[in-house]
Parts: C-alpha cells; structure tokens; sequence
C-alpha cells in the first residue's frame, strides 16, 4: 500500500475479503445469546434502556407521593408506605437513573466519536452494565415486598440505625447501592481510559469534542467521589451488622460522620449528573445553530472548574448541622463560585444559538426548555448559598423544587434532547416531529405546574418528606397545582418514550446524517464501529473534511481490516494523540454476565443473612472474572501490526506504555479515596474525644516487625518485576512467594498486636474506627493472595512472558499500594494521639 503526503493511504482499491474479515470478527451474536455481547453498541442500547426503565418506575412513584399529598388528610398511602416510598424513588433516580444514564450515553456514543471501534475493557463495560441491571431491579423489586428503605435517599443515622430502622430495609439500600456505585466506578475506568488512550489518530485533547471531556472530568469526579459513600455504606453496615458504634454519640460516635461521607459523594454527584448533559448540549447547540460552538475552550475549562470547585460544596448540605462559622463561610463562598464556570456554558450556548441560524426542530425545543428550566435552578441555587436564607428555606419544599429545577432541568430536558438528536444512529430514523413537539410542550408546561408552586409552599412553611398536612395551612392550591403538573409531564414522557420504542423497532437503514453534524459518530457505521479509523485534522471533522465519511468507508484510512483476525483499535498518546500500539479486543463471551450475577448474589444475599449461599456467589464471581482475564493477557502472533499506509506499530505494551497499567493507576486512586474515607473517619472520632485513646482502650505496642515485614514484601514485587526483565521466572516465582509470606505475616502481626492490646470494636467509636482500618488491611491481604497466586499460575503454565506482562506489572503496582495503606494506617493508629497530645 502505496502513501500520500498526508501519511494516509490512497485511494488505491482495497484487497479482496478484507471487508468481510472485519464484519466476522465483530458479527454479533444473534437471539437470546445477545445477552453475552461485550460491544459498545450493545451494551449502550441495554445500559440506556435499563436506565429509562428505572426513570419510569421513580416517576410512577413519584405519582403516588403527588397523588397522596393532593389534598389535605388523603389516605392513598399511609405514612409507612410514604416513607418507602420518597426514600426509594430518591434512590432510584439518583443511584439508578441519573448516573447510569449519563455513563449509557457515553459508553453508547463515545467509541464511535472518538474514531475508535470499541471501548479499552469491553467485557468490564459488560460486567459494569450487568451488576448495575441485576442489582437495581432486585433492590426496586424490595416495594412490592414492604422491605423497602424508609429513611430517605441520604439514610442519616441515627434514624437508619438497628435501633430505629430494625428490619432490613436499610441493609437492602447499604448493600444494593454499594455495589452499584463499584459498577459506576468500573464504568468510569473504561470511559476515562478510552477518552485518553483510544482516539483516533490527529484528534488531540484541543480538537476533543466537548461531550468527551465532559464525561473525563465527571469520570475523574467519580473516581474521588464515590469511594466515600462507600466508605460510609460500609461503616453503617458494620455498625448495624456487628455493633460497632461509629455513629452512636454514647459510644463516642458522631452522626454528622455520617453526613461529611455522604455528602462529600452527594454535592460533586449533582456535577457528576450534570457535566456530561452538559456536553451533550456542547455537541447539539452549534449542529442545531448551523455553526462552530462559541467559546470552546472556555466551555472545557469551565468543566474542569465546575469539577474542582464541586469537591468543596459538601457541606452546603449541611448549614443547619451545627459547623463552625469558617466551615460555612467557606463552604457558602465556594456555592457562590461555582455558578461562575457553569454561567460561562451557558452564555456560550446561548451566544452559539445568537451567532447562528437555529432550526426549531425537536432537540432545539428541548434544549430550549433545559435553558429556561436549568437557569431558574441555578438561581434558587445561588439563593441557597446565603446562609441565613438556607436556614430557612432548609428542609421545605423550596429545597425539593431547587433540587428538580437543577436535576430535571439540567439532565433529562438534555437527555430527551439527546434521543431525539441521536437516535437515527441506532437504525437511521428519526423521530417524530409532530410527537416531539407535543411531548415537549407536554413536559416543559407540565414541569413547572409541578414545580414552581412548590418554591411558593416551601416558602408558605410546608416541610419535605410530610406524608400529609392539615386544612387551612393555604398550602392546598398549589399541591393540587403541583399534582396536575405532575400527571401533565408524566403524559410528555410517556408520549416521548411511546415515539422512541414505535421508532426504534423499525427496519434499519443507513443514517444519511440527518442533522449534517459536525463529529466523528455520524460517520458510517456497523458493527464494527467505523470502517476505518479516521485521521482527524481538525475540531469539526466533517464540517472541514467533508471527503471525510467517503474516505473512511472506502477504508482509506488506518486501520482497514483486521490485523490478526479478531477484533482490534488503535491506541493513541494521551495528548497528542499519536498512534502508538494496536490494541486486540476480546470477542463476546459469558464470563462478564456470570460474574456481574455472582457478584449481585454475593451483596443481595448478605442483605437476607444467607451468608454461605453469598459466598459461593462470590466464589462464582471471582472465577468468572479470573476466567475472563485468564485468555485476555496473551502474546501477539507478530511483534509488528501493519494498519495502512505501508505504517507498521508495535502489537502490544508493557508498563505505563499499556492501557491496562493507567487502569490499575486509577483503580488504585479509588482504593486509596476508600481508606482515606476511613482515616478521615478515624481522625473525627478521635479529635471529639477528651482523651485519646478512650478510657479502656489502648494503644498496640511495636509495629517496627509489622512495618518492616511490608517494606520488605514490596521490595520482594520489585525484585519480581526485575526478574520478568531479565526472563528469570524461578526467580520472579521465589520472589512472589515471599512476598506474599511477608505481607500476609505483616498484616497478621499487626492485628495480633491490637487484639493483645484489648481492642474491643463494640466497646466505642475509636476502637471501632481501628477495627475498621485493620479490616480494609485485612481485605487487602486477600486482595494480595488471589493476585499473587494468579501470577504463579501464569508463570507456571508458560503464560507469563515479556510480550504478555501485564499480569505482573498491574499486580505489583496493587501491592506497593497496599503496602503504602497499611504503613500509613499503622502510623495514623499509632501517631495520631500522640501529635494530639494526648
């Protein structure tokens, strides 16, 4: 294959087959062997479903709340029920609507934007999806039993304690949102490996189209945020399951423990949800404008502001708790300032609308709709910041109707935006107009009947979370108000679903770029994503290469075929996104299915105290996965790939070269987030005491053996990875093994030395806060085993070489973190009452 001076290849005709190698590879599996698809444009399809499913199940929920609260003294439901009720439709559509739609649109949409054929770790997207869709209808399902959580979306303790919430419905929400948000974690891996490592060839970080950034920077946000509602699910969980009294104030434990964890999860979540609808209305507003997106830069360093600045909002949600005025004056300053990076999107969309000639088609409507909705959050938000109005507008309705303003307003007026724009790439057609209109209409009015009057009722003294209310309090007029609006944007969303399942089962055909956008995903596609993966000169691909789309399904660009057979992507530099491997895909296959159902049954059957039926689940999981991973490290039948234009690279990688090594980096990034939810939980504790240690409890003597043995177990991985360099496998084998006796016998020391120093968990919140850190130390020991003993059987069955190392490099970066973990909880344990002073 001959070279032009653009480095692609000419237009000389492609060889015989090579089309159809590519289709076979990619062919997917038909009936009800779907299930067992891996690909992007299968899982997105089911994760995009799944989560309008739930959106629909909250909203029949939240029906019943209006319909109850329509009048004074109704009895629809009664109070019980009510609780279940606004506690589970809170949860769903936060934990199992909100992000899961925002990370089904990105796993969906991104490949194909980015000019890549797949995400990096399809099956992790497939495990992702599974666990999320088992563990969110069994945990839904938890309604029609009674067995619902009834303490609200947040479950402040003391209130979700076992002494006032003593079933397990509070066990339901720990256990099945926990595992949930490790789904969320995973699919936030994928999505930030794959905007960073599997661009097409040219598209550097400043030609990246804002819905990829926007959705790096929530991934990123997820990665820091969600290890600390974990955190706190699993100190609940203790508590309630062992008694060990992290929030139980007569024990020494704090409830406000409790909301520092959860919020500081909670207020980035709200950004989480909102960036990448964000990006979305990036990507929408210059192709329905007919122009280039005003402000691009400013947009993405808005997001990265919007990003950072959530992280210090946690405790706006906590004005009334009893802070320190330095936490709230800065807290309250930093919810002033982050109207600042989300103001200049929005002037920047509306300047993109000015500049250019809008169609008033359907996704204009609603993007209409999200302005005028969204803006009027943001404002009540803004109003939130002022402390003295906060202290009274806490806990009423005008909170209630801030929070939908910005969620509704600021997610599924750009969702709903989003389907009609993209879906002809489904099966190239597109919605109806006529229907979109109504649906529209029906949803913008509908809306604000529903929520506007509650700003005025929240205002009048109506507090949240009141199952009923009594006559002549002049709050009857607007429920009724909010009741009707409500019916009204529920008819909008079910026309404009109705339109969506009535248009996506139609026979497919080709697309034709009905929008004549801008981006890459517009491109032909099938199965395989792209035909061949394009060279991207420019922010506005087919805007300024509009021989682009024919170039790249006559295969001219790089990529073509299929190098060895199977199904493979480009990896690219981070930032400049030059070619610098191929990357080999895997093909579909169960394993990632059977372990998402292992891993639902480990959660979901430790809620009901099934505890060995649980971990034989989990022991159904954990072999899935090593199952899946076991065929995924393998050398490359050639050292070399060839992908057009007479270019030849290299056919796989090692170390910080690999997708798979930054994928550890940030999984090690969650792990570290997770202890230092625990330490920061530790050092709360022991700064409300008096004395620390408490009266009865004390402090382990030694620890130098302990520490000493981790340091040496780390250095026994580095001589493991030196021998790999020099083929030294007996070596690397030996080195492994006494790696794993030292860090096991560390680990072993040091609970040997707390348990002789009297440590009592249940006795009070200090103890139980130690228990807890040498707990995740011990986790991390069986962490080390499974990985250990799963790199001496690679190196035993000859699988573990220098071309197919990843095994090795990903598990040695894992054990110099748990080491670093374990060092610094000895240290903290022990130190830390000493620098008190006490």
């Amino acid at each position: 294959m001959t070279q032009t001076p653009d480095g692609l290849p000419n237009a000389l005709p492609r060889p015989d087959g090579e089309l159809d190698a590519l289709q076979r590879a990619w062919k997917p599996p038909s009936g009800w062997r779907r299930l067992s698809a891996v690909n992007n444009s299968h899982i997105g399809v089911y994760y995009l479903a799944t989560a309008l499913l739930f959106f629909v199940l909250a909203g029949v929920l939240a029906l019943v709340m209006r319909t109850q609260l329509a009048l004074p003294g109704n009895s629809v439901v009664e109070a019980g029920t009510y609780n279940q009720l606004f506690t589970l439709h809170g949860s769903v559509m936060m934990f199992l609507f909100a992000v899961p739609v925002v990370e089904a649109v990105a796993v969906w949409l991104l490949p194909n934007m980015l000019g890549a054929r797949d995400l990096p770790f399809p099956r992790l997207s497939a495990y992702a999806f599974w666990a999320y869709a088992f563990g969110g209808i069994a945990f839904f399902c938890t309604v029609f039993f009674g067995a619902s959580p009834d303490g609200g979306w947040f479950m402040y303790p003391p209130l979700t304690g076992k002494e006032y919430s003593p079933g397990i419905g509070a066990d339901w929400w720990l256990l099945g949102i926990g595992f949930i948000e490790i789904s969320a974690i995973a699919g936030a891996i994928e999505l930030i490996i794959g905007i960073l490592f599997t661009r097409a060839p040219g598209m550097t970080l400043g030609r990246m189209p804002p819905f990829a950034w926007a959705v790096l920077v929530a991934a990123l946000m997820v990665i820091f945020a969600f290890p600390a509602l974990i955190a706190g699910t699993l100190l609940l969980e203790l508590e309630r399951a062992f008694d060990w009294p992290f929030f139980i104030p007569a024990r020494g434990g704090d409830p406000l423990l409790w909301q520092h964890l959860f919020w500081f999860f909670g207020h980035p979540e709200v950004y989480i949800i909102f960036l990448p609808a964000a990006g979305m209305v990036s990507m929408m507003v210059p192709v329905m404008a007919g122009t280039t997106l005003v402000g691009y830069r400013a947009i993405v360093w808005a997001l990265a502001a919007v990003g950072a600045i959530s992280f210090l909002l946690w405790m706006h949600h906590m004005f009334t708790a009893g802070l320190g005025p330095l936490a709230m004056h800065i807290t309250s300053i930093a919810s002033f300032a982050v109207s600042i990076p989300s103001a200049v999107q929005v002037f920047a969309w509306i300047a993109t609308f000015w500049k250019g000639r809008v169609r008033m088609v359907v996704p204009s409507l609603f993007l209409l709709g999200f302005h005028f909705i969204f803006v009027l959050g943001g404002l009540t938000g803004v109003m939130l910041a002022v402390l003295p109005f906060d202290w009274q507008a806490h806990d009423s309705y005008f909170v209630v109707a801030h929070l939908h303003y910005v969620l509704v307003g600021g997610l599924v007026f750009p969702l709903f935006a989003a389907l009609y724009y993209w879906a002809p790439l489904y099966n190239g057609h597109r919605l109806s107009e006529r229907i979109g209109r109504w649906g529209c209409g029906l949803m913008f009015g509908g809306f604000n009947l529903a929520f506007f009057p509650l700003h005025i009722v929240g205002l009048a003294g109506m507090p949240r979370r009141v199952y009923t209310y009594a006559e002549g309090l002049d709050w009857t007029l607007w429920n009724a108000l909010s009741t009707a609006g409500a019916y009204v944007f529920a008819a909008g969303v079910l026309l404009c679903l109705t339109d969506l399942v009535r248009t996506l089962v139609r026979p497919r055909r080709e697309h034709g770029d009905p929008w004549k956008a801008d981006s890459l995903e517009w491109l032909p596609q099938g199965d395989y994503g792209v035909r061949s993966i394009p060279q991207v000169a420019s922010r506005e691909p087919l805007w300024e290469q509009p021989a682009l789309p024919a170039e790249v399904a006559a295969g001219r660009h790089w990529l073509p075929g299929t190098v060895f057979g199977g199904r493979e992507t480009l990896v690219t530099s981070p930032v400049r996104a030059h070619v610098t491997h191929l990357l080999r895909l895997p093909g579909d296959g169960w394993a990632p299915f059977v372990a998402a159902a292992g891993t639902a049954g480990f959660f979901l059957l430790l809620t009901v105290a099934w505890i060995v039926p649980a971990f034989i689940a989990g022991g159904i999981s954990l072999g899935a996965m090593l199952i899946w991973l076991w065929g995924s490290d393998r050398p490359p039948p050639r050292d070399m790939a060839a992908i057009g234009a007479g270019v030849s690279v290299p056919a796989t990688a090692s170390g910080r070269a690999s997708h798979s090594w930054w994928a550890m980096v940030i999984l090690l990034a969650v792990d570290s987030t997770v202890f230092a939810s625990f330490g920061f939980a530790h050092i709360h504790v022991s700064m409300a005491l008096d004395v620390c240690p408490p009266p009865g409890a004390r402090l382990p003597e030694g620890g130098l053996w302990a520490a000493a043995l981790l340091g040496l177990a780390s250095a026994l991985m580095a001589w493991a990875v030196h021998s790999m360099k020099h083929a030294r496998q007996r070596a690397l084998r030996l080195a492994v093994v006494l790696a794993l006796a030292s860090a096991l016998g560390a680990m072993a020391l040091d609970w040997g030395m707390h348990l002789q120093a009297g440590l009592s968990p249940r006795a009070n919140a200090w103890s139980a806060t130690v228990a807890a850190l040498l707990a995740w130390q011990c986790f991390h020991g069986l962490v080390l085993l499974v990985m250990g003993s799963y790199v001496l059987a690679r190196s035993w069955t000859g699988k573990l070489r220098q071309d197919a190392r990843a095994t090795l490099d990903n598990t040695a970066l894992m054990w110099h973190g748990a080491v670093a973990q374990s060092l610094i909880g000895m240290a903290l344990v022990r130190w830390l009452p000493s620098w008190m002073g006490t």
